[in-house]
């Protein structure tokens, strides 16, 4: 390593140190002590607390509220670092996590002639060519970008989000001095292992960095546009590409009421309470229907449409945060609400284990017995006191008890189902979101595993079965062949598995019998798709014989071994 280098690194160093220690006597003014105290700058404070005068009368504060306080003093990127810390509610107590979701991500604006600047930079052309007109004061600024109202030069009106000038960097400083404090946190936090500060911060660092690309966040917003286009329930503004680059986005400008102004939508006279069940309706139609949810859906990015009054009408805005399930996760979560909706406590066990949430050796009985001893209490309330939202962070607290492992995904669907439910309810404080909710999760369910949708996975997958059956005879040969020559095994992962050798005779008939009923299924498969059936035996499509063939060796498979 060359002389410079080591300069370079000592001076990154001692400026790491340097805004290390500011941090602390920022949270020293605050009086969080408690928070340095496990960190290796505990031992330090004595020589900090002399040269750092507290916030008079905040003592008596909260503690979240003085974290919060503190956050916003440290700047922007730790006001975003907050605001992703308050969605892993897994981590933090709830007296703090709920705290963190107040912070607002306002800063002050950086010039508007930068932005038209960079604007300009980012499109390659003069915003006078672009746009008609231009405001260089900006409609709002946050952390990462700030708006401007423009308009386009066919009269409509547009806003464009630029992102402020050498953020990428500043990121970067923040997030390295992040992963010092968080190695940090690992070395000498007694709960280290619990708070898994490394992977928080890489949470963070994704969730940031997947903001500063704005070319992503009009995708998002055009596939959301496009899967609610014509709906009386979401409004969507449209992404205008032409004028879009991953630093520069330009939107369709929209005006509402943000959803927690009780007073405005009132003034207005927008039924408050159909607004309310709404709401739910959208949420859950996102999650399970779309699986693509708007995932930052506080009241400053969920707007009402104020023309609207008797049939109200939510406006979204601001997509660079949005939540995906997989397929599994997905069903299984629909599952256990519909559980939950039926105080199913054994069908909860059985899914959080039968999706991987929970290791197998989990007895059954015990989560059943933990899982009833969260919901039960609950349903002593009326129906529309109850939060679904808290019930499943309770669900999912108490499960960690039994090495619950959750996707980042999950836990961000978690603070999503509580702020929807959170603006439900002050919109309509008797909001029955279990009865709104309900019926969505039904019909969708009913629709994803109807006969019809059935058929239509299968039509998708008809080429993908086909490329793969002329290989069917050779694999079931090779099988059988080790079956008769007793040269098939099989692998074991876990001591758990030693039982299965006993059964093994059993399990291996029925392994054959599945095999060939698949390969009998994927042969008929090819029929239908070549020649709509094949040959007739009697009239009957022979197609449908060796299908039938195939559905009879899959239910000798699934009968159940003695």
């Amino acid at each position: 390593m060359s002389t410079v280098d080591l300069v370079r690194g000592g001076s990154r160093g001692v400026t790491s140190t340097l805004r290390a220690i500011g941090i602390a006597r920022v949270l020293l003014r605050h009086r969080l002590d408690d928070f340095l105290k496990p960190t290796v700058l505990g031992p330090w404070l004595w020589l900090l607390k002399p040269v750092t005068p507290r916030r008079s009368g905040e003592g008596e504060l909260p503690r979240g509220q003085r974290l919060r306080l503190a956050l916003q003093e440290l700047g922007p990127i730790f006001v975003k670092f907050g605001q992703v810390l308050s969605t892993r509610r897994d981590l933090l107590p709830p007296d703090i996590a709920q705290e963190l979701t107040l912070l607002q991500d306002r800063v002050a604006p950086f010039p508007g002639e930068e932005a038209r600047a960079l604007i300009e930079a980012a499109l390659g052309k003069p915003v006078s060519e672009i746009y008609s007109e231009f405001e260089l004061t900006p409609l709002a600024s946050a952390s990462i970008a700030q708006v401007h109202a423009a308009r386009l030069q066919d009269g409509r009106e547009v806003v464009v989000k630029v992102l402020r000038p050498d953020i990428r960097k500043r990121i970067n400083a923040d997030i390295q001095l992040l992963r010092t404090l968080a190695s940090l946190a690992d070395r000498h936090h007694p709960n280290a292992e619990k708070i898994r500060a490394q992977e928080v911060v890489s949470e963070i660092e994704a969730t940031l960095f997947a903001e500063l690309d704005l070319q992503r966040e009009g995708a998002n917003a055009s596939q959301m546009r496009r899967t609610w286009l014509g709906s009386d329930d979401l409004y969507v503004p449209e992404v205008f590409w032409d004028y879009s680059t991953e630093t520069v986005l330009t939107m369709e400008r929209v005006r509402g009421i943000p959803s927690d102004d009780v007073a405005a939508l009132d003034a207005a006279g927008i039924d408050r309470k159909a607004l309310a069940a709404k709401g739910v309706r959208v949420f859950y139609t996102q999650v399970f229907r779309d699986n693509f949810f708007h995932a930052d859906a506080h009241a400053g990015n969920i707007w009402v449409d104020a023309e609207r009054r008797d049939n109200p009408r939510f406006i979204a805005i601001d997509f660079g945060i949005v939540g995906q399930l997989d397929r599994r996760d997905q069903y299984y979560l629909a599952e256990n609400f519909m559980a939950i909706f039926q105080r199913d406590y054994r069908r909860i066990a059985e899914l959080h284990i039968e999706a991987g949430w929970m290791p197998s050796h989990i007895r059954i009985d015990e989560l059943e017995a933990a899982t009833r001893s969260v919901c039960e209490p609950y349903f002593t309330r009326p129906l529309s006191e109850i939060s679904l939202g808290e019930v499943l962070v309770k669900l999912f607290k108490t499960a960690q008890r039994y090495e619950l492992t959750l996707q980042p995904q999950l836990i961000l669907l978690q603070k999503t189902l509580l702020n929807i439910e959170g603006v439900g309810r002050l919109l309509d404080p008797k909001l029955d979101i279990w009865a709104e909710a309900r019926p969505v999760l039904e019909r969708i369910l009913r629709e994803r595993y109807s006969p019809q949708r059935l058929g239509e996975e299968f039509r998708k997958r008809l080429p993908e079965l086909i490329t793969h059956a002329p290989d069917m005879p050779r694999l079931l040969h090779d099988f059988l062949a080790q079956q008769v020559r007793g040269q098939h095994s099989i692998h074991m992962r876990s001591e758990d598995l030693a039982e299965l050798a006993r059964i093994s005779k059993a399990g291996q008939r029925q392994t054959v019998y599945a095999i060939l009923g698949t390969g009998l299924m994927v042969v008929a498969a090819v029929l239908v798709g070549l020649d709509a059936g094949g040959p007739r035996l009697f009239g009957i499509p022979a197609a449908a014989g060796i299908a039938g063939l195939g559905a009879f060796g899959a239910f000798l498979a699934a009968w159940p071994r003695r």
